[in-house]
């Protein structure tokens, strides 16, 4: 078990500091450009404020986890113990919350055809941003509660006070991710049956950014809540084996840092797969930097999905059957 207990000093610990570090650059970047030049009273601009909001809540949480898996025990005391726990839990919720309301969001201006923003769609986005923390800092609560600073192979651990609380945590957060994944296929399964049904010769780059989209999403979340199922199974008698232990070990240190890592820097990705964000970044990024080296951001790509900006912005007028808000809504498929 030393091994493991090395592995995640070493590695988790490295990967959860650069994640922080690109998190706080990538998420106040993305506020900076939302609140000077994007429109708030979009739905999706709306929603994405609150998902890079959640990433740095998220993202303040990450430092006490890097020092916990660093020194292999917990020396901050019960309140700092419960604080980090309250903090992680409530961040991956809202970001979780978030991404399902962007996805339906999306559902409703592409398949639907109904504005994405006015003066009464601020107000609904507000209330529903609201509630979506209000949900998260509850769904947080019970964790919180049930943590504690206790002593742990003669060393102090930020530990649940029961197995069975444990158990109820990991259940929860596997029940959030698929419900989530259920909405997400529901509503991108329909969003890409009105692309296809559109008469633009581009609608498979359309296709692609979807794709992407919940790709990201599985491959972030996915294996992190298979191996904290598979935990939760660990008293039964098939993996009670001391080998199937250790990988498990091995497993969650690997599946955290992804889940984490999508839970960090998601925001980033939704807001420059979008033309808008990338050219507002080249805006700021030519007011910073000399003219030779801004010039490497004067046109940007997509080499994943072979768009460039005109690219895009084509497809979004060549998507006939959509309303006006379909141009924002595709732009932020990413999201």
């Amino acid at each position: 078990m030393s091994d493991v207990v090395q592995f995640g000093a070493i590695v988790s610990t490295l990967v959860l500091c650069v994640v922080t570090v690109l998190s706080l650059i990538g998420n106040l970047l993305v506020i900076v450009i939302l609140l000077k030049y994007e429109n708030l009273k979009s739905f999706t601009n709306c929603f994405v404020l609150n998902l890079a909001l959640s990433a740095l809540v998220f993202t303040s949480g990450l430092p006490f986890l890097a020092q916990y898996h660093y020194l292999d025990q917990w020396v901050l005391g019960d309140f700092a113990c419960k604080a980090h726990v309250f903090v992680l839990d409530s961040g991956v919720y809202s970001s979780v919350l978030f991404l399902t309301l962007m996805t339906l969001q999306r559902h409703r201006v592409l398949v639907h055809s109904l504005p994405d923003g006015g003066d009464k769609c601020t107000c609904f986005a507000l209330c529903l941003s609201v509630c979506a923390w209000v949900v998260s800092f509850v769904a947080a609560l019970p964790a919180t509660l049930h943590v504690k600073t206790q002593p742990w192979y003669d060393e102090a651990h930020c530990m649940y006070d029961s197995i069975d609380w444990q158990r109820a945590a990991a259940y929860q957060k596997i029940v959030f991710f698929f419900i989530v994944f259920g909405i997400m296929c529901f509503c991108y399964s329909r969003i890409l049956t009105t692309v296809l049904n559109s008469p633009s010769s581009k609608r498979i780059r359309t296709v692609k950014l979807i794709s992407v989209t919940v790709v990201v999403f599985v491959l972030g979340w996915a294996p992190y809540n298979i191996v904290i199922l598979l935990w939760t199974l660990s008293h039964l008698d098939p993996f009670k084996d001391c080998n199937w232990s250790i990988n498990l070990n091995y497993a969650n240190y690997i599946t955290q840092c992804l889940a984490y890592s999508h839970c960090c820097l998601n925001p980033v990705f939704h807001a420059f797969v979008g033309v808008t964000f990338r050219t507002h970044l080249k805006v700021i990024v030519q007011k910073i930097l000399p003219a030779p080296q801004a010039a490497h951001f004067a046109t940007p790509q997509l080499p994943m999905f072979g768009l460039d900006s005109v690219s895009v912005t084509r497809l979004l007028v060549a998507l006939h059957p959509l309303s006006s808000g379909a141009e924002s809504a595709i732009e932020g498929l990413g999201r």
